[in-house]
């Protein structure tokens, strides 16, 4: 069972200040459904992009859209109509009020910089992540990890049933959306790189020995992986070297955000696969990194520590240049402080430390440091 998406609370408050909101995430993730349950304050108008009718409507967008000035307008996938950003500008200063628009979208504001610049001052972005923990019941966490947590695939009778979803979720998303929002290639090529993403799973990124491996350029690889971050499907995570005089990693970590899609593409079906496969402590890692990323949000900026002489921390929290919280990592269920996870913790000053692993109950390591499960440290004020 899931419960009420959290990010509705700041979808309306947003909705209450400025005159567009963009709702971005990946595609079947539940934006449309979402937002077509709002109660707004106004009579509602949903186009869809993808639509050859809806488009038609569009071919003077300024007479149709100043047609329905009364109504919540909701633009779905409108990153395949960049151009109707000028528009919108160009309304919304004429009728200056909260709540005007509702952009749907399958690209963040990077891939489409150019156009999303014109709504500068006019518009508050929100991004809709897969499923989360705080939106699912507490004993689903082995669930959400396996089958990740897109809804389809999330609410699937089986597990055969969820890893067709997701099978047929990468074909399509390989075959058509990547060319709808501008990496036109060949899809085998793209195929290849991002299951030799999922086999690297939290490893440094060498775009050198990518580019080595598939017989491209670097310059090649960096833009793959700039369309698959930009599309909600990698994370990059940049390494901590504020004020550090050690010799530092200063490449990003690179993740497969969804870990139902990463273990589809690693060919991993089920539970007692996963746990058999050296992928099973690399997934672990990145299914923590992105709830805790999901459920925390702006609170905090987020990097990884790592030293040439071998000290490692998996995720610090920083706010204001300070360095809140060091966490590492661990699918284990009998948790140990490491030397390294207390040498990084020394290098960059942390406040607290937390071992986050697959147990019920916390206890303490040390007089910073604790052990507990990823649902504890979620609920709890640890952070």
């Amino acid at each position: 069972m899931v419960k009420d998406r959290q990010i509705l609370p700041l979808l309306q408050e947003y909705l209450s200040i400025f005159p567009a909101v963009g709702l971005l995430g990946p595609r079947q993730v539940g934006k449309t459904t979402l937002v077509k349950n709002l109660k707004l304050e106004k009579d509602s108008l949903y186009l869809d992009l993808e639509k050859s009718s809806d488009r038609a409507k569009l071919v003077d967008p300024e007479l149709f859209l100043k047609a329905h000035a009364d109504k919540t307008v909701i633009l779905d996938e409108i990153q395949l109509m960049p151009e109707l950003f000028a528009e919108l500008r160009s309304l919304i200063d004429e009728q200056r009020e909260p709540g005007r628009f509702i952009l749907l979208g399958s690209a963040s504001p990077d891939l489409i910089r150019k156009s999303a610049d014109s709504l500068a001052g006019r518009i508050g972005y929100l991004e809709l992540t897969p499923f989360y923990l705080g939106e699912i019941d507490s004993d689903e966490l082995e669930k959400l990890w396996i089958r990740g947590g897109f809804p389809l695939s999330f609410f699937a009778k089986n597990e055969r049933e969820s890893q067709l979803w997701r099978r047929n979720f990468i074909k399509t998303y390989l075959e058509r959306d990547l060319a709808q929002i501008g990496l036109s290639t060949d899809p085998r090529l793209i195929e290849r790189f991002w299951m030799m993403l999922a086999n690297a799973q939290g490893g440094i990124w060498n775009g050198e020995s990518f580019a080595r491996a598939l017989g491209i350029t670097r310059p090649t690889v960096n833009r793959y992986l700039e369309f698959l971050e930009g599309s909600f499907m990698v994370r990059i995570l940049a390494p901590f070297h504020q004020n550090i005089k050690k010799r530092l990693v200063k490449s990003p970590k690179v993740f497969i955000r969804d870990t139902g899609l990463l273990h589809s593409l690693a060919g991993v079906e089920g539970m007692d696969a996963l746990i058999n496969q050296l992928l099973v402590g690399p997934s672990w890692e990145g299914f923590v990194i992105e709830q805790i990323i999901s459920t925390l949000k702006d609170e905090f900026e987020y990097y990884f520590y790592r030293t040439h002489q071998g000290a490692e921390c998996d995720l610090l929290l920083v706010k204001n240049g300070v360095v809140k919280t060091a966490i590492e990592i661990k699918n284990t269920l009998s948790p140990k402080l490491s030397k390294g996870m207390q040498i990084s913790m020394e290098d960059t000053g942390a406040e607290s430390g937390m071992i986050i692993c697959r147990i019920s109950d916390s206890f303490p390591l040390s007089e910073k440091v604790m052990a507990l499960g990823l649902r504890e440290f979620l609920g709890n004020s640890f952070v």
